[in-house]
């Protein structure tokens, strides 16, 4: 194989590589995926409407990936939790539960895409009283690898304790779920283009520009 073959090939390796990693091509949950993992969560209690709700949630997976919206309000006085002798700040226990849950993400190709600071303008309310729609500090939004990997991440062991945490954080907090339709920073297609650009630069440093063969034009007699 060429050296000029190798370099592009190891480019589109490292592509599929990550792809592959990236990608749950397990398709949708099973039934009894689901079954063992309301088992799990079974164990921990919650409101029989959200129940319902994770396992329509559940049962309609389309085995993409998707997007969880979360706003969030912090507690300027939450209740003392285990682990902070003088009571710690919504900031510490959200740290707490996040380094629980970073690990899990990243296991699993899920992640951070997006992280702002509320500016407390509400442009638009339709159907919700001001003060439930207004006041958010933050705004995140995970991708989540498919409704797999969110089951596995939520039937964890350590979840359970952690969630406990980021709840006593916040005054109030609303997550919801959206699947992307067009969605240009999916890092499938962002490492794509920066290995092709680094391996198009590498090739010309290497190989150099293609010359160009001159037009020779016959001159009549």
């Amino acid at each position: 194989m060429s050296l000029r073959k190798w370099l592009w090939g190891l480019s589109l390796s490292i592509w599929l590589l990550f792809t592959v990693w990236y990608t749950d091509f397990g398709g949708p949950l099973t039934d009894s995926e689901i079954r063992q993992g309301l088992q799990n969560l079974s164990v921990r209690g919650g409101s029989p409407e959200l129940a319902k709700e994770l396992v329509a949630f559940l049962k309609n997976d389309s085995g993409d990936q998707f997007i969880m919206v979360n706003n969030l309000q912090l507690n300027p006085d939450p209740p003392p939790m285990p682990g902070f002798a003088e009571g710690g700040t919504a900031a510490e226990y959200t740290d707490h539960y996040m380094e629980h849950m970073y690990v899990q993400l990243l296991k699993r190709a899920s992640h951070p895409v997006f992280v702002a600071a509320g500016q407390g303008f509400v442009a638009d309310i339709t159907g919700i009283d001001r003060e439930s729609a207004s006041g958010w500090d933050s705004a995140a939004l995970f991708r989540y690898r498919s409704r797999r990997s969110f089951l596995e991440i939520i039937t964890h062991p350590e979840m359970g304790d952690r969630h406990d945490y980021k709840i006593a954080a916040l005054n109030k907090t609303i997550a919801y779920v959206v699947e992307p339709v067009f969605y240009l920073s999916d890092l499938r297609f962002i490492l794509l283009l920066i290995l092709g650009l680094l391996t198009a630069l590498i090739d010309i440093a290497i190989f150099g520009r293609p010359s160009a063969n001159p037009v020779t034009r016959r001159i009549p007699d």
